[in-house]
C-alpha cells in the first residue's frame, strides 16, 4: 500500500502535466499589426476602425506559400526584409495587408456596398444581378463560386442591404475569401502582387485607387524595413516604385 501511495504522488503531477501539455493550443502566436493611417484617424474621430481580433481571421487563413520565399519577391517594395523573418512577423505583414487593402477599399467599414452602374454592366452569375461589390474587401456573390468563400446567397437575400447578419458582409467571411483570391493570384496563376490583372483596383499600378492604397502601406510593421531600428522613418515607396518593380516581373 505504501508503495502504491508513493507511486501515485510522484507519477500524478507529471500525469497531470502531460495532459496539460496534450490542451495546450497550437495556434500559431500573434503578433498585433500596426495600424493603418486611416485605422488611426478613425480612431480619432471615434469612427469605426480596424478590429483587432480581424487579424487573427487573416493569419489563420493563410496558406503555407502565402509565408514562404515565393512571395518574397512579390512584397518586396513594402516588406524588404520578408524572406529572412520569422512566420510570426510574416503573418503580422500580411494582417497589415489586409488591414490597408480594406482601408483602401472600403474605408474599413464592414456593410460598405457598391453596385456598378457601367453602360454594360457585368451580371453576378450567382444574384443573377448587376455586380454589386459588398464588405470589407468589396466581393461578390459569383466568389463563392470562383473561389470557394463561404458566402450565402439565399440566405443574404432575405436580409436588408447592409444587414450586417449578411454573410458577405461579415469580416471573417470577407476577410478569409480576400486570402484566397489573393492566394489564387500569387500561388496558382503565378501573377505579381501589382498586376493589372488583379482582382482589386487598388493593386493595378497607376490609377488613383491604386495610390490610395499605398498611402496605407506606409506604416508596415518594423521589422519589414530595412532598418526595423528607425520607427520614426517610416518607410513610403511611391507608386512609381511599385509600378516600377511589378513591371520588372
Amino acid at each position: 500500500m505504501a508503495r502504491l501511495v508513493l507511486c501515485t504522488t510522484l507519477c500524478a503531477p507529471a500525469g497531470c502535466g502531460w495532459r496539460s501539455s496534450q490542451q495546450t493550443s497550437t495556434q500559431p502566436e500573434v503578433k498585433p499589426a500596426p495600424k493603418t493611417p486611416i485605422a488611426e484617424k478613425k480612431e480619432e474621430l471615434g469612427e469605426q476602425s480596424w478590429d483587432p481580433a480581424w487579424n487573427r481571421i487573416v493569419e489563420d487563413a493563410l496558406p503555407p506559400e502565402m509565408i514562404s520565399s515565393k512571395v518574397a519577391r512579390d512584397v518586396k517594395p513594402f516588406c524588404p526584409r520578408f524572406i529572412g523573418m520569422g512566420e510570426t512577423d510574416k503573418r503580422a505583414f500580411w494582417a497589415y495587408f489586409f488591414q490597408a487593402l480594406a482601408g483602401a477599399e472600403a474605408g474599413l467599414v464592414p456593410t460598405k456596398d457598391v453596385r456598378h452602374t457601367e453602360a454594360a454592366p457585368v451580371k453576378d452569375t450567382v444574384t443573377k444581378q448587376s455586380v454589386r461589390s459588398e464588405g470589407l474587401l468589396q466581393l461578390t456573390f459569383m466568389d463563392a463560386q470562383r473561389y470557394g468563400c463561404d458566402f450565402d446567397w439565399a440566405k443574404d437575400k432575405q436580409l436588408a442591404e447592409k444587414d450586417p447578419a449578411k454573410t458577405i458582409l461579415q469580416p471573417k467571411n470577407s476577410l478569409a475569401c480576400g486570402v484566397k483570391i489573393l492566394s489564387d493570384q500569387l500561388i496558382v496563376q503565378g501573377k505579381p502582387l501589382l498586376s493589372r490583372s488583379s482582382y482589386w483596383s487598388t493593386l493595378r499600378p497607376g490609377g488613383l485607387s491604386f495610390r490610395v492604397f499605398s498611402k496605407q502601406m506606409t506604416n508596415v510593421p518594423a521589422v519589414c524595413r530595412v532598418d526595423p531600428s528607425l520607427d520614426a522613418a517610416k518607410s513610403k515607396p511611391t507608386s512609381a516604385e511599385l509600378a516600377t518593380e511589378s513591371a520588372r516581373k
